[in-house]
């Protein structure tokens, strides 16, 4: 008798127990005794996981990635005029403008108009990050030639250098242009032309941009000086 009631005790004391397991077994039979939605919602809450590390990660796009587009109509906005080189000479003697040359320092001692100043758009690379390499992919689609990154020290260096007030003529390799043509409706961007754009949303007023690039003024034998290696 006495072992009937331990029995009894026992499966009276048990019956909530069995409830929590059998609940208990509700919920682990959707993941592993059904491997199948188990994997789905493994996967769903995966991906979740993953885009919110991008996102996370993810640099915000400075606004020298802006769109050509949007690049274009401010420059057209703020009145910024292209000039051919002979035209910028003039400009430089007789009127007190400073053609400032965005290329890499290296192009810069090698050959550039006298006077003129020299603050690099782009710089060597000095990391190699995936986000980095992914942004100067997109920079490649328009000409910039691989082994730079953005200069974050740009317009901090300018400004130490030129004044707001200063009569600037922004100067490049190739130029660019902001003229459509029939198969580049937009014209075409170019460091010259972002350097401008970063210019005028600093505030600078007086700002020019070279047309037909430094190429073009050694091509037509204008002045050009060199900086002679230490």
């Amino acid at each position: 008798m006495t072992t009937m009631i331990a029995a009894s005790s026992i499966v009276k004391t048990n019956l909530p127990c069995s409830s929590r397991i059998s609940s208990c077994s509700d919920f682990t039979s959707g993941h592993s005794w059904r491997p199948l939605e188990a994997a789905k919602h493994y996967r769903a809450h995966g991906v979740r996981s993953l885009r919110i590390t991008c996102a996370a990660t993810k640099t915000a796009k400075s606004p020298a990635e802006e769109e050509w587009k949007i690049k274009r109509q401010l420059l057209l906005e703020k009145r910024v005029r292209s000039v051919d080189v002979k035209e910028a000479l003039r400009l430089q003697n007789e009127n007190g403008f400073v053609i400032l040359d965005v290329r890499p320092e290296a192009e810069f001692k090698q050959a550039h108009p006298p006077g003129a100043v020299n603050v690099q758009i782009y710089r060597l690379i000095k990391e190699w990050t995936a986000w980095d390499i992914a942004r100067r992919a997109a920079f490649a689609f328009f000409g910039i030639f691989a082994g730079t990154e953005e200069n974050p020290e740009f317009i901090k260096s300018v400004e130490e250098k030129l004044g707001k007030d200063a009569k600037i003529i922004v100067a490049c390799s190739a130029g660019g242009t902001m003229k459509p043509t029939l198969n580049l409706p937009d014209g075409k961007q170019s460091r010259s032309l972002i350097a401008a754009y970063l210019l005028v949303l600093d505030g600078y007023k007086n700002v020019f941009h070279l047309e037909g690039g430094l190429y073009q003024w050694f091509k037509e034998d204008l002045p050009a000086e060199a900086e002679e290696e230490n």
